[in-house]
């Protein structure tokens, strides 16, 4: 059912690129051909668990693949694949968008997970809701072939008060009480605050998880220093692969990061078809 879900989501992207009709591939219908992907970028493979079953469901036979979350260089072949070219035609920039975009996440995710834990080796690096529409599911799986934590996936999947949910309520612990009030116990609730006495206030009013938005890693120690083992500290806002080290070295227990799924670069693959 699942996988029936993903091919109905992949075959509304590729209506995109081919509705109503791919009018240059009709010039080799009824060709039968051979294709195989290349890769043109270093980096962590992401993608095949989505691209493989679609190609299959297209009719489309797989002959040999790379998998996902393997090391790849320039001139490998990530996949190898045959069937009607017409097909393999109208679905080739789909399948290398999704294929280079989700491997630059992964790539990312990876190098910036690699670089935290070389000073906090319990770090996370998580992702976050800065996902590209229509596309999050696919963008959050490759965080984790990357080595990260997605985070929440949607709305629903915790309680995450923010800044704007405490200016309309007025404060921290009221905001808490409402939400420990309405939400189910199986749901963590997690602040965001800005300093060091809210995120006391915080963990006295009984968050799960505090995230400390938009800090410096000089003003995030404090918070550590007294919360850490206690509840759960996340460091968030501007953390990209340029400041993590720092960011990690504060003791935080998560760093999420938009920049690893709205900054990324893609990596960049080709295809190439030969007759059968």
């Amino acid at each position: 059912m699942i996988k029936q879900i993903m091919i109905n989501k992949l075959l509304s992207l590729l209506e995109e690129d081919t509705y109503p009709e791919d009018v240059t591939s009709k010039i080799v219908s009824g060709i039968k051909c051979k294709a195989i992907i290349i890769s043109k970028d270093e980096g962590i493979l992401a993608g095949q668990k989505f691209i493989i079953p679609f190609l299959e469901y297209l009719g489309i036979k797989i002959e040999n693949y790379v998998k996902d979350g393997t090391q790849i260089k320039k001139k490998d072949i990530v996949l190898e694949i045959e069937g009607d070219a017409e097909t393999i035609l109208g679905v080739e920039r789909l399948v290398l968008n999704l294929l280079g975009k989700l491997s630059g996440i992964s790539t990312v995710t990876h190098f910036m997970t690699r670089l935290a834990k070389s000073v906090n080796p319990n770090v996370r690096i998580a992702g976050t809701r800065k996902t590209t529409p229509g596309l999050r599911v696919f963008e959050k799986y490759a965080i984790e072939v990357g080595g990260g934590d997605p985070h929440r996936f949607n709305l629903s999947d915790a309680v995450l008060i923010k800044d704007n949910h405490i200016a309309l309520i007025g404060s921290v612990k009221e905001a808490i009480r409402r939400a420990k009030e309405i939400t189910s116990f199986t749901k963590k609730i997690e602040v965001e605050v800005s300093s060091l006495k809210d995120a006391l206030e915080a963990y006295h009013a009984g968050a799960d998880a505090i995230l400390l938005d938009n800090m410096k890693p000089e003003e995030i120690i404090p918070v550590v220093n007294e919360l850490k083992g206690k509840v759960i500290v996340e460091a968030s806002g501007g953390i990209n692969p340029d400041n993590v080290i720092e960011y990690a070295k504060t003791g935080v227990d998560i760093i999420s990061s938009g920049y690893i799924t709205h900054s990324s670069r893609s990596l960049d693959f080709s295809l190439d078809v030969y007759k059968s």
